[in-house]
């Protein structure tokens, strides 16, 4: 089990991934068309962000291979989103774009600002306090 003091950072993190996927889905449609989706995009991020991240933190300590519990979230990110909001070919680059750049920036925001390395541990981001 984790220590008490880290045990919130993963809901903290889930958090973040949703608002950072909120403002790319409207960043690729459009304001309009994601007040009119609001809904379905409601629902999608609670199975893209809260379900994958989940089954990416929790696949290894269930006995999943990595080749199972790393790529399915990573699919799930990068597939249902256009297929379920129906994006154009345009849309789609520039969601995949900004999808594969949302988690080394949480990440690097995280650890640089908080020291919190869990994000994504295989990349080493010192800590602003460390640098003091």
């Amino acid at each position: 089990m984790e220590p008490l003091s880290t045990v919130w950072h993963f809901p903290i993190m889930i958090l973040a991934s949703l608002l950072l996927f909120f403002v790319i889905i409207a960043l690729v449609i459009g304001k309009l068309a994601f007040q009119r989706q609001s809904s379905i995009i409601i629902i999608l991020s609670l199975f893209v962000v809260v379900v994958g991240m989940l089954f990416g933190k929790y696949g290894a300590q269930w006995g999943l291979p990595w080749w199972v519990y790393y790529p399915v979230p990573m699919l799930m990110t990068v597939l249902l989103p256009p297929v379920v909001l129906k994006m154009r070919t345009r849309q789609t680059v520039f969601y995949l774009v900004l999808s594969f750049l949302s988690a080394p920036l949480i990440h690097v925001l995280f650890s640089f600002f908080l020291g919190w390395q869990e994000y994504m541990p295989f990349l080493d981001i010192p800590y602003i306090g460390d640098l003091f």
